[in-house]
């Protein structure tokens, strides 16, 4: 039995909408992969639901530094953004974004930096 925390996706899903997208990004040349893409997505899953780092990857995934530099030459070429897409395109996922300024952030009293406010470098210098 597959542990949904960790395989959150069936691997029937994955081959039909995801692995198609994912293998027209990389070049098949090299050694082969010994990690294979269902592993590294899910895995990549993982680490953005927990916040966990990379290197407390779960064992099950395979080797935590494989499967970072696998998610980061995928991010590197857009590669996630585009299965989210591919995703929100056939109803699979919602994709909600929320883009947040500073300016609207309440901040506690002492988190508003220094007393007196900022001084540009050339002035502390000066004084």
């Amino acid at each position: 039995m597959i542990d949904k925390r960790l395989y959150p996706i069936s691997e029937r899903l994955f081959d039909e909408k995801i692995n198609p997208l994912i293998v027209g990004a990389y070049s098949p040349a090299g050694r082969p992969k010994k990690i294979n893409n269902y592993q590294v997505f899910c895995a990549a899953l993982y680490v953005l639901r927990t916040g966990n780092s990379w290197r407390d990857l779960p064992k099950v995934y395979g080797y935590w530094h494989s499967v970072y530099l696998r998610f980061k030459k995928g991010s590197d070429r857009g590669l996630w953004w585009k299965v989210l897409q591919e995703l929100q395109r056939l109803k699979v996922v919602t994709i909600n974004v929320v883009m947040a300024d500073s300016t609207t952030m309440k901040v506690h009293r002492h988190g508003g930096g220094l007393k007196g406010g900022f001084k540009p470098r050339e002035e502390i210098l000066q004084e």
